[in-house]
């Protein structure tokens, strides 16, 4: 595991945690320069993901490293955390165990899908291929990156690095990775004392990921936007200015 402390050292801390098979410089590496003129940043990666020849084992074993780290060198609170994607199943476990306290919890879009084990094996046996299908040959990296290009709204320097970023890492963590987080439930209607659970609504992911924020969290605070899941981070300035706002409002809002 990593965890690199950066910005603002002077402001709130808000921990940054990155999504499906990605490190925190691919994920937020175009919003970290602003997150950083005011926010104490906490950036991490996890364990397969991180540089090293460890393997990501589970969900839970990497939320017991977070909140082992946040307790160690943080006495246990932060104000906020920030998870995109996959990350965002990290940020509600955090929240939900109450091991350690976050002021502001943002959910970054997420779908948090949530499954059985045989489930989980046959959507592994689908999706995981797909995440590790970028190291083909010149013509289906090209097919891929044009696909991301389009749907994202990408240039094509950030779908290249989206790409480079996939193709990096071990098949295994990338399938530990998913396949535990279908295995990594929340409880229904969570709700701890001076702690607010803000969703940024990425509205053409459907309604149905907006049904399952208020189902899981009780009186979320959610801002909706019209835009893919996590275009804000690939989608350049039309779509990041405004999250961006959104997350300096949250992180101000009474708790």
């Amino acid at each position: 595991m990593q965890f690199e402390e950066m910005g603002n050292m002077s402001g709130k801390t808000l921990m940054l945690l990155p999504g499906t098979c990605c490190d925190w410089q691919t994920n937020f590496g175009t919003v970290i320069p602003d997150l950083s003129e005011k926010y104490h940043l906490i950036c991490v990666n996890y364990d397969g993901f991180d540089g090293s020849d460890n393997i990501f084992p589970d969900m839970i074993t990497v939320t017991e490293k977070i909140e082992n780290y946040i307790n160690e060198h943080h006495a246990g609170r932060i104000d906020g955390a920030i998870g995109s994607s996959l990350g965002s199943s990290f940020v509600g476990q955090l929240v939900m165990r109450r091991n350690v306290h976050i002021d502001h919890a943002i959910f970054g879009s997420p779908d948090l899908d949530q499954s059985g084990k045989i489930s989980a094996k046959l959507q592994s046996m689908l999706v995981v291929p797909l995440l590790t299908s970028f190291t083909g040959n010149k013509e289906k990296r090209n097919k891929s990156k044009e696909k991301l290009k389009k749907i994202f709204e990408m240039d094509d320097e950030n779908a290249e690095k989206f790409m480079n970023c996939f193709s990096k890492f071990n098949p295994q963590s990338i399938k530990n990775e998913y396949y535990t987080d279908l295995l990594t439930h929340l409880e229904e209607d969570i709700s701890v004392e001076h702690t607010k659970a803000h969703f940024i609504y990425a509205n053409k992911m459907g309604e149905k990921y907006l049904k399952r924020y208020k189902k899981y969290f009780h009186d979320p605070e959610i801002r909706e936007f019209d835009m893919q899941h996590e275009q804000w981070l690939f989608g350049g300035k039309k779509y990041a200015e405004p999250v961006l706002k959104a997350i300096d409002e949250f992180m101000e809002m009474p708790i």
